[in-house]
């Protein structure tokens, strides 16, 4: 895994550093993140010196249900362990709080990545809500 990186649970994070990991990773910021955090029950970050180089978010129905969102590493931190070490300590902050942990990926990243986190693929219905 990268040196000198470390984890940390509910961290405070600068709104500027998570658009920035963001635009890096995925080619655009998501505007007024600190809006989502009022929802999660909880986020792990990843911080090399003071540099925000990993994130995973994680939102929750209020009881049993936890879904894995907006899993991110700066790509020139990239398959060096630091996604997957996210996605554990997600598992390990749910553990005991509550019943499942959902993730939504694309079929290569869940028969790959996730997979190898330890979800198991399921079937799962999707509506668009931005159509009619």
């Amino acid at each position: 895994m990268g040196h000198n990186v470390r984890f940390e649970r509910r961290a405070e994070i600068d709104a500027q550093a998570l658009e920035d990991l963001f635009t890096a990773a995925w080619g655009s910021p998501k505007d007024g993140y600190e809006r989502v955090f009022g929802h999660s029950f909880t986020w792990v970050a990843a911080w090399a010196g003071e540099t925000l180089v990993g994130f995973a978010n994680v939102a929750w129905d209020g009881d049993s249900h936890f879904f894995l969102l907006d899993t991110t590493v700066h790509p020139r931190w990239q398959r060096q362990g630091i996604g997957r070490r996210l996605v554990h300590e997600v598992i390990e902050a749910c553990r005991g709080h509550g019943d499942w942990l959902h993730v939504d990926a694309d079929d290569d990243l869940m028969a790959g990545f996730y997979q190898r986190c330890g979800f198991e693929p399921t079937a799962a219905g999707l509506v668009a809500l931005s159509q009619p």
